[in-house]
């Protein structure tokens, strides 16, 4: 178990899972179940609801009186998406002065065993690694993220999933270039470095902003193969390039490549793949696509500037 020196003398680590929720309270009772049943049972649990118009509030009384899990609620006054409340989860965590923290949405189930493995590793970076319901492999975090060669149109050049497979194929630990906020396990000393999640993401890219700041600080990240997290719904969302979702995916895609490209032919694939999109609107995403990327380019130019590395 790792362990941390108070006052010269060897403690074991404090964890704090923090959880972003909104208008999925089914999911949400399974994956509060699924931390009640954690062999390392975490120290502090911080739910943000995303002001749920559902019965989520119900679901967390109802957690809050059971006290059986160390459960702190945080209410947002407004939906401020994924980005947003972990960006206040993770603060009220480390203003709470737990040692890690445990990010997780409300949509994954982790194994008993999994919180476990992850804090018996002693490093500042870790993922939990995600199968679905049936006990595939679908952890899309990337073992490849490309932001040196323009003609990569897709950053994402090799993932988990589709290098090994299956979790028997995983060596014991691999080596990421990006990860979801869904099993991401992180020091606080990260969080000293580089600052919080950047909530002007609002949803998508959050995740990869943080894990591109974090190995630029020297920090490494390994998914461990055996800390299990179920996730309970299929991806789905790379189909709705036309829908509301398809503007964050194309604003927040381009504004990484902004921020963190590491070359003018990088930086200028936005402009790139906009014109493309619309060039090809006629045959696939229509208007709606179209008008998706041409907002996309233009907000994330607003973007560019890196979030602070203080905690605020």
């Amino acid at each position: 178990m790792a362990e941390q020196r108070v006052d010269g003398v060897a403690a074991p680590e404090t964890v704090a899972v923090v959880v972003v929720t909104y208008n999925r309270a089914d999911l949400l009772e399974g994956m509060l179940a699924g931390l009640r049943t954690q062999e390392r049972a975490p120290d502090g649990v911080v739910v943000v609801d995303n002001a749920s118009t559902d019965r989520t509030a119900e679901v967390l009384r109802a957690a809050v009186a059971a006290g059986d899990l160390p459960l702190e609620v945080l209410t947002s006054p407004t939906n401020v998406g994924g980005a947003g409340g972990f960006r206040a989860g993770v603060r009220a965590a480390y203003e709470r002065g737990f040692d890690r923290f445990w990010l997780m949405d409300d949509d994954v189930v982790p194994a008993p065993s999994c919180l476990r493995v992850l804090m018996e590793a002693d490093e500042d970076c870790l993922m939990a690694v995600r199968e679905d319901r049936h006990g595939a492999l679908c952890e899309k975090a990337a073992l490849r993220f490309d932001l040196r060669d323009p003609r990569a149109l897709k950053p994402k050049t090799a993932m988990v999933e589709t290098t090994y497979g299956t979790r028997a194929s995983m060596p014991e630990r691999v080596e990421l270039e990006n990860v979801a906020f869904e099993g991401f396990l992180v020091r606080r000393r990260v969080v000293e470095r580089i600052g919080l999640p950047d909530a002007s993401y609002f949803i998508f890219y959050d995740d990869v902003d943080f894990a591109v700041r974090a190995r630029r600080a020297g920090f490494r990240i390994w998914a461990l193969r055996d800390a299990v997290l179920v996730r309970q719904l299929d991806f789905d969302q790379q189909h709705d390039l036309a829908g509301w979702k398809g503007y964050y995916m194309y604003r927040n895609l381009f504004a990484v490549h902004l921020r963190y490209g590491e070359n003018a032919a990088v930086r200028a694939k936005p402009w790139v793949v906009a014109a493309g999109v619309v060039a090809l609107s006629p045959l696939r995403g229509g208007r709606a696509e179209a008008r998706n990327v041409i907002r996309g380019l233009r907000d994330a130019r607003r973007m560019r500037q890196q979030p602070p590395t203080t905690v605020e």
